[in-house]
């Protein structure tokens, strides 16, 4: 299958143009899977909680997944991206897995990432696996990179491909950990990073691109540039990423121990 990642530089809160610019950039090629960046229809540094509370939508019922839903039905496709979520009267910091048929699944942060503590609930929905075409697809967000534990408990849910939505402002720290992600866990792994900058707050977020997918022996299949708005698409075999011998006496996922591990 071919798996896509999109590089976005959104301009804060013009959700319509944010959109119709990512649809036009996946339009440039062809993917049976695309991974796009966390928050690539809003923006990312709120500055007021108003803003948050504008900005977030319900899933599946809001303008981004209905955008994504729209795409992949014309295109066959399917499509990983973060956005705000409001559900219940909170707001989350969430990816939808969207496909040809509609939306699929919704999984919400569970590492939230500095000021995303003062805007976002911490995720409150287990990670989950799910098929999308020939490909089990495993999500996770951005700073859940640094917890070993997120790529793990999706690799024993049996995915094969995670896919990563990420506004990344660390020079190439997650393209390392998702590298190990990869070949620790025998699985294919796409992040989507964003480019660009934001200054809401007096503060300065750069964002560092290199929006990279990664296969299960930690080969780097591609890696985009550091700053410029871009696509890649690669063939990948889901297969290979079911078979976790290391050597004919060694399994990544076989030999663990867990009686042995504490918390």
């Amino acid at each position: 299958m071919r798996v896509g990642i999109a590089q976005t530089c959104p301009t804060f809160a013009e959700r319509e143009r944010n959109l119709r610019d990512a649809v036009d950039l996946l339009s440039r090629d062809v993917a049976d899977l695309w991974v796009l960046p966390e928050f690539f229809a809003s923006g990312y540094q709120f500055a007021r909680s108003e803003e948050v509370r504008d900005l977030a939508e319900p899933v599946p019922d809001g303008p981004t997944v209905r955008a994504l839903e729209s795409f992949c039905q014309r295109h066959a496709c399917f499509a990983g991206a973060g956005l705000p979520e409001a559900a219940d009267g909170v707001v989350y910091n969430s990816a939808v897995l969207v496909g040809p048929r509609g939306f699929v699944s919704v999984y919400r942060k569970i590492h939230l990432f500095g000021e995303e503590k003062r805007w976002f609930a911490p995720g409150d929905i287990p990670f989950s696996v799910h098929e999308a075409g020939a490909a089990r697809v495993g999500v996770m967000i951005c700073f859940d990179h640094f917890f070993p534990e997120s790529a793990r408990s999706l690799a024993l849910l049996g995915a094969d491909i995670l896919a990563h939505p990420a506004n990344l402002i660390i020079p190439d720290l997650a393209q390392r950990t998702m590298t190990v992600r990869a070949l620790e866990n025998g699985v294919f792994a796409a992040t989507a990073n964003r480019v660009g900058e934001e200054s809401r707050t007096g503060k300065t977020l750069r964002y560092t691109g290199q929006s990279q997918i990664v296969a299960p022996d930690g080969t780097a299949l591609v890696r985009l540039s550091p700053d410029r708005v871009e696509v890649a698409v690669v063939e990948v075999d889901p297969a290979t990423a079911r078979t976790k011998r290391l050597t004919s006496h060694n399994d990544k996922l076989g030999d663990r121990r867990p009686e042995f591990y504490r918390t």
